[in-house]
Formats: C-alpha cells, sequence, structure tokens
C-alpha cells in the first residue's frame, strides 16, 4: 500500500500542491487534482501523444510521468496555460486572439477534425517551433508523433510551418 505524498508544482505558471500517490501519472494529476482537462488520454503508454505538455519546456507525454519523478517547482504547461508561455524572438504576449501563434496557425490551416488529439499536437508543435523557430513541414513531419485519428498530418505540417513564417516575421 503506498501512501499520498504532497508535491509543489508550477503549473500554467501558479504554485499549485498536489497530494496523491507517487506513482500516480502527471495526466491524472492535472485532469483529475487540478481541474486542467485539455490533457487527453490516449493511449496510456506514451505511443499517441494526446497527453502532450511541456514540463521544464520539454514536450512530455503526461500518461508516462509518475508524480514522484518530478522536482519540485517542475514548470509544468498544458494547453490551457500556453497562450501564456513566451515564445524566443517574440513578445511574451498571446496574438490577437489570445492565443499562442501555434494556435492561431492552427485555426487558419483548420486542423481540428474531431479535435481529440489536437491539445497534445498542438503542444508538441509548439515545443518544436521553440526549438527550431524556423522549422519546415519536412521537419515536422519527421519530428512530431503525435497519431491522429482522422489524419490531420498535412495541416499540422501547413500550420507549423505558418507559425514558424509568422514569428520569423515577427
Amino acid at each position: 500500500m503506498t501512501t499520498s505524498t504532497t508535491t509543489v508544482l508550477t503549473v500554467n505558471g501558479s504554485r499549485r500542491e498536489v497530494s496523491a500517490e507517487p506513482d500516480t501519472p502527471l495526466l491524472w494529476v492535472l485532469r483529475e487534482d487540478l481541474s486542467l482537462p485539455g490533457t487527453k488520454f490516449g493511449c496510456g503508454i506514451g505511443m499517441c501523444g494526446a497527453c502532450t505538455i511541456h514540463v521544464d519546456g520539454a514536450a512530455t507525454r503526461s500518461c508516462q510521468v509518475p508524480l514522484a519523478s518530478l522536482e519540485e517547482g517542475a514548470q509544468i504547461v498544458t494547453i490551457e496555460g500556453l497562450p501564456g508561455e513566451g515564445v524566443p524572438g517574440t513578445a511574451d504576449e498571446p496574438g490577437e486572439r489570445g492565443l499562442h501563434p501555434i494556435q492561431d496557425a492552427w485555426l487558419e490551416a483548420q486542423v481540428p477534425q474531431c479535435g481529440y488529439c489536437q491539445p497534445g499536437m498542438i503542444m508538441a508543435a509548439a515545443a518544436l517551433l521553440r526549438e527550431n523557430p524556423t522549422i519546415d513541414a519536412e521537419t515536422v513531419r519527421a519530428s512530431i508523433t503525435n497519431i491522429c485519428r482522422c489524419g490531420t498530418y498535412p495541416r499540422v505540417a501547413e500550420a507549423v510551418a505558418a507559425a514558424a513564417r509568422a514569428l520569423g516575421q515577427s
């Protein structure tokens, strides 16, 4: 029998204390304990990417991260906090719609179909753009391994390329 422990995290810029069993996946802490439903459960084995978030700036599959593995004060960003996450080379402010530049590009390219995988895709794309703001569509296809049952991959690549162009112009 395991017992709950209290962990302090920074989630979307706010300090949060969480009491959960150490082996509880971060995905469930975000969804159930912190009421952040944007991060989705997909496969539960880290393959599909529906649960992708940022941990200390890196795209991370939250279903594979036990709460106990996080450093005290780890910086976690979910889809709900993405508009406030700065993008290097830009003013750290959301765009005209109050969204992150990749979210604006997502809407312009009309990427979502059913939408279930989209928060994870967007988080993976945002992390990729942070690493390489001048990325091309070929690199996007090779780098983002999230799974979309609707097959929106061409539109994902289009949106990321558009966001990269927009970021390059700022």
